[in-house]
């Protein structure tokens, strides 16, 4: 591989003989014949070049070949022949739009500015995507991120991207693909396509003046370049996919440096015990000693709850501007310090959830509040603490993302979370503080910010609880139902998260600090969730 510091293969002077005996020694695995110089080279390119393109190719195999692919040189042969084996395709049928599409990828790969490693990794994710289709993106890319960790843990790959000083090498690689996103232009890729049919031209060229090969090596030259006369009608009309495309791949990418950051887990079947009901939580607030550590004792002497007839004119106001529309509840939810804002992405909200809560909330936090909660001694201590949440409204135990694209834009409401207090529970309080961010996730939203039709909500259903095994059955259980039943019926059924339908939410993940927040809550019978996929990542 190249120097990581100067490394930009597509800007490369082509290969010498000597190079591309090596480079065909590598991708054939015929390392005898760089040295003994007994074939000639260039059958021996013809060979390589014009059957080697093996969609079925092992999953070892692709990351073989994707890491010889990073070494100077070989990079061209593989570029090369992967444009023939699209051209060809495209020739079959052309109006065949996932050959285009497929064509894309490879075209991609050839952006001057694209580096060795970015290279390589949008090499594994493009196979698998060509190999999955576009109905079966999500499964693509997941199977895909697999193979690239893999990669980057080979020695020569993993000493490549440290020389980079890469400390969250897939942050890097998310932020360098989406510069590749903006990049991905209908003229950008015609002069990629443009640098293809030079390169093919450098290597074929001499091939075709090698007896009985070089009519066939003529023929596929011009069988590219014919594609390449026509890709101006074409290559517009796929930009759309192949843009969602490469959403998909960052998105994952930015999952997995979550993940390795973190030590997150996707969110399994963890000691659950259930919702507690609001008289059992109090019960156990009172009996507690020492009392919890994010329980304050008196009356709250800051943050104080706004008073909603000071701001029901102003809310109401810039509801009518597209803002979310606050109940007196909510605003009661804020200290001094509310207003409207507009966030405009990229940008990541995070909500902390259990099985039970709904995904698509009206509760937020930004990434820096996030980050500010999990770094600190006693995590989920400091969440229900500072951003006031009582053990009978969350759990918690697992988190989801919201996540805003460059370019999009969400009205919300922001401020500092109030002190929350409870009439059951005189003399405590929780002490708010922290800036919450509220607009209800349920919404479609335009590029503005502005909500539209409330079709996103999650699904949910109510289980029955066997009390002794925690094997949980679905029940006709509903909400209104369930709300006047005493707290000793309540907790025998749970309602349960089955879908998350927001495409913009990702999610759930594991916080790793458990759903209880009592010792004696370990004795309640764990809940067998079931496998449903609301309790399951949604990637």
């Amino acid at each position: 591989m190249g120097d990581p510091r100067a490394d930009l293969p597509n800007q490369a002077a082509p290969v010498s003989l000597q190079q591309l005996r090596e480079a065909l020694a590598f991708i054939s695995e015929q390392y005898k014949s760089a040295v003994d110089g007994g074939k000639n080279v260039f059958v021996w390119l013809w060979e390589s070049i014009q059957g080697d393109f093996n969609q079925e190719r092992t999953t070892g195999q692709i990351v073989f070949d994707t890491a010889i692919s990073m070494i100077p040189g070989v990079d061209q042969v593989c570029d090369v022949r992967d444009i023939i084996a699209n051209c060809k395709q495209i020739n079959d049928d052309k109006s065949n739009s996932w050959a285009w599409i497929a064509l894309v990828l490879t075209l991609i790969g050839l952006i001057p500015t694209l580096g060795s490693l970015l290279k390589g990794v949008l090499k594994i994710f493009f196979l698998f995507i060509r190999r999955f289709g576009l109905n079966h993106l999500v499964r693509a890319v997941d199977e895909a991120m697999s193979w690239v960790i893999t990669l980057l843990r080979r020695r020569e790959v993993a000493k490549y991207w440290k020389a980079m000083r890469w400390d969250r090498v897939f942050h890097e690689l998310a932020k360098q693909t989406r510069v590749v996103r903006g990049l991905v232009t209908k003229a950008q890729l015609l002069k990629a396509f443009d640098r293809a049919v030079l390169l093919m031209r450098n290597l074929l060229g001499k091939v075709a003046d090698i007896p009985l090969v070089g009519r066939r090596a003529q023929e596929t030259i011009d069988l590219v370049v014919g594609i390449r006369k026509i890709a101006d009608n074409y290559i517009g009309q796929v930009l759309a996919p192949v843009q969602h495309i490469l959403d998909a791949i960052i998105k994952r990418l930015e999952f997995e440096d979550l993940v390795q950051r973190r030590g997150i887990v996707n969110a399994g079947n963890f000691h659950f015990t259930g919702t507690l009901p609001e008289a059992h939580a109090v019960s156990l607030m009172r009996r507690v000693d020492p009392s919890p550590s994010w329980l304050g004792k008196g009356k709250p002497t800051k943050n104080l709850p706004l008073d909603p007839s000071d701001y029901r004119a102003r809310v109401d106001e810039m509801a009518d501007k597209g803002f979310p529309k606050l109940t007196n509840g909510q605003i009661e939810s804020f200290a001094k310090g509310m207003r409207a804002d507009t966030i405009k992405g990229p940008a990541k909200l995070y909500r902390v959830v259990s099985p039970a809560n709904f995904s698509a909330g009206a509760d937020w936090v930004t990434e820096e509040v996030f980050n500010t909660i999990m770094k600190s001694a006693d995590p989920r201590a400091t969440w229900r603490k500072n951003l006031a949440v009582w053990p009978d409204w969350n759990p918690n135990g697992q988190f989801v993302v919201y996540e805003l694209k460059a370019g999009e834009e969400l009205k919300v409401w922001r401020g500092p979370a109030s002190a929350q207090v409870k009439k059951e529970l005189k003399d405590h309080h929780l002490e708010g503080g922290y800036e919450q961010i509220k607009f209800d996730a349920a919404f479609e939203y335009d590029a503005a910010g502005t909500p539209g039709k409330r079709t996103l909500a999650d699904s949910s259903e109510y289980y029955a609880v066997n009390e002794t095994t925690g094997a949980m059955t679905k029940s006709s259980m509903t909400y209104d139902k369930w709300k006047l039943l005493p707290p000793h019926e309540q907790v025998k059924y749970v309602s349960l998260r089955t879908k998350i339908n927001n495409p913009r939410i990702l999610g759930p993940m594991d916080t790793g600090w458990g759903t209880t927040d009592f010792g004696t809550q370990m004795n309640d019978v764990k809940l067998g969730l079931p496998n449903i996929s609301g309790q399951k990542m949604n990637r």
